[in-house]
């Protein structure tokens, strides 16, 4: 990839909890950061007043741009999808016309299947995947919440793309998150689909915060989901480690009990939640390979039901 260069503008594609995170902390480590939304009013707050960051450092207000997609001719030198998956397709098609710039584009977000349709649109060796275990919360209109462990892993979805992903990794290093850059990133990516896939159903379904789930028949459920997924993804030819996602889903359960997973927020917000890309892609690809996925099935399902009442 010629050209490549640490990124010094960078667009955050979703001003929720994580995108306000992201934009807050990678602007205080002195890249010029642009919040990108379909929102017009949080863009406003968000314009006018910045991010107002609550960490382990305390609270402060960081200055943080704001805009429409449309509005951004200029591409950024990094770009960071962390809109919902069901709303990736159209976010995607949003930034278009940065793609003879060539941008590096990067996935953080729950579940699969965001990371091929980037490629489709601006070529697989641009593109840079990963997982983020940090807890935030948004305090609307431009506030975000986070406290305790988070960690970051990334990787090229190709071996060219692995250049792009060091730089990336070297950004969110200055910004105070933890990354490491990995070659075997498929894997932790469905590492995390597995803990996400265990708590987010079960607290949507329930309405319960992560210290609520922290009792014998949430924690039966929240494990018979995590070896469901991990016999889908040993079909897959994987190898993930039940007890590491196991003892990751304790510690949250444990150190974050207070903590509304996404789902439960977006039902609390009558959003669409990202089922389909988290239970529900575990029991497509069992389908596929013949594993049978009765309980990330049946939570599916009920959480269809629910959404369906609204």
């Amino acid at each position: 990839m010629l050209g490549l260069h640490a990124p010094k503008t960078v667009a955050i594609i979703g001003a929720g909890a994580m995108g306000c995170l992201f934009a807050a902390r990678i602007a205080e480590a002195g890249a010029q950061v642009t919040l990108v939304d379909v929102d017009q009013d949080r863009l406003a707050a968000i314009a006018a007043q910045g991010v107002r960051l609550t960490d382990d450092n305390g609270t402060r207000t960081i200055a943080v741009a704001a805009a429409l997609a449309g509005d951004i001719s200029i591409a950024p030198d990094l770009a960071i999808l962390f809109t919902k998956s069901n709303h990736s397709a159209a976010a995607i098609a949003s930034i278009a016309h940065w793609r003879d710039a060539s941008p590096i584009l990067l996935t953080l977000q729950n579940g699969i299947g965001n990371a091929e349709i980037l490629a489709q649109a601006f070529g697989e060796d641009h593109v840079v995947q990963g997982t983020a275990h940090i807890p935030a919360d948004l305090t609307p209109p431009n506030g975000v919440v986070t406290h305790g462990f988070g960690h970051i892993h990334c990787g090229g979805i190709t071996r060219k793309a692995q250049d792009a992903a060091a730089l990336v990794q070297s950004l969110l290093q200055r910004s105070g998150f933890e990354t490491i850059l990995s070659p075997q990133v498929e894997q932790i990516i469905w590492e995390k689909l597995a803990f996400n896939a265990a708590l987010n159903a079960i607290s949507m379904i329930c309405e319960a915060t992560n210290g609520e789930v922290d009792n014998p028949p949430g924690r039966r459920i929240a494990q018979a989901v995590v070896h469901e997924a991990v016999g889908v993804a040993q079909a897959k030819g994987m190898t993930l480690d039940a007890e590491h996602i196991l003892a990751t889903m304790d510690a949250a359960l444990r150190e974050h009990a207070h903590h509304k997973p996404s789902m439960l927020q977006d039902r609390d917000h009558g959003r669409a939640s990202e089922i389909d890309a988290i239970n529900g892609a575990i029991v497509r690809e069992g389908a596929r390979l013949g594993v049978a996925t009765p309980v990330c099935a049946t939570l599916a399902d009920l959480v269809r039901v629910i959404e369906l009442r609204r």
